[in-house]
């Protein structure tokens, strides 16, 4: 792989106050604040920070418009909201945020455990969100892109066929997502084979594949990434699933290959050290568990 392929700056679309602590039992708006927070001290410029999602389905995301009342905005950095559907979408602008996070499902019973629709159904919702929302971004999440806990393996040409649906409906970017961790490298590349490399990658550590996967990934040309502080999260709505690639872990990787990221490790891992606080329990990141591998890494 010719390392002009590999690229020299990474964008990072930190997930943990939303994927992260959806899977956890509730925590108070001004604790969601607080980590949002000190992850922007850090230098995460893009963050999931909520949810507009039913609070009976998700009690974790509750008081999503609470949340984005309370943080300090700044300018540089985007705040995004997962939606659902158009209600969700209209209640995210009405709190401000910068852009939305939809998700589709490749796995037809997987999108109707999640959403309660089929996924003409979700299609026809960022049809309807994108008509609604002029020029907020629309971030197409497709989940299960690696493989469903149900229907088994998917063919990446109809993962991708699902991702030129919805770009067609409105959708500004696509991001493809490892939902319960399936995916190897053989697989994420025939993936990025169909659909290119102008698109995020969101991948868990289910089987502990979540880290090589990012490189692989990375060597092909992806310069997208969602990861969760701590390597919190996990479905809801399957069962043995684990947490996101911890962004730490992401970090220090990238730092060690030279790749900007506009991260700082220090604060980011004392972030994780909130996040394991907020939640009550040690984070699965090993890089907050061991360290980095150099104390000189902190500081750059």
């Amino acid at each position: 792989m010719s390392s002009a392929v590999r690229p020299s700056v990474v964008r990072i679309r930190e997930v943990g106050p939303r994927d992260g602590l959806q899977a956890e039992s509730p925590v108070g708006v001004e604790e969601r604040v607080a980590l949002v927070e000190a992850l922007v001290a850090a230098g995460l410029r893009e963050l999931e920070a909520v949810a507009f999602v039913s609070p009976s389905a998700v009690p974790a995301m509750a008081g999503a418009a609470d949340v984005m009342a309370g943080v300090q905005r700044r300018p540089e950095v985007s705040y995004v909201a997962l939606v659902p559907n158009l209600r969700g979408a209209q209640l995210a602008i009405e709190a401000g945020v910068d852009g939305l996070s939809v998700t589709v499902s490749a796995s037809p019973e997987y999108n109707r455990r999640n959403v309660r629709m089929s996924i003409d159904e979700s299609v026809a919702q960022v049809t309807a969100i994108a008509e609604a929302v002029g020029e907020v971004p629309i971030d197409v999440v497709v989940s299960c892109a690696f493989g469903s806990p149900y229907e088994g393996d998917l063919a990446p040409s109809d993962v991708a066929a699902l991702g030129d649906r919805v770009l067609a409906a409105g959708a500004t970017s696509l991001t493809y997502a490892d939902t319960t961790g399936m995916a190897t490298p053989r697989r994420v590349g025939e993936l990025l084979d169909e659909v290119g490399v102008d698109v995020g990658l969101h991948l868990h550590e289910t089987r502990g594949t979540g880290l090589v996967n990012a490189y692989a990934a990375w060597e092909h040309g992806v310069a997208r990434f969602d990861t969760s502080v701590g390597g919190l999260g996990g479905s809801p709505f399957a069962t043995d699933t684990a947490g996101n690639l911890a962004t730490e872990d992401l970090v220090h990787l990238l730092d060690d290959l030279g790749v900007a990221t506009g991260v700082d490790l220090g604060l980011l891992l004392s972030a994780s050290a909130l996040a394991a606080r907020t939640v009550g329990h040690d984070v699965p990141s090993r890089v907050a568990a061991a360290g980095p591998r150099s104390r000189l890494a902190e500081t750059r």
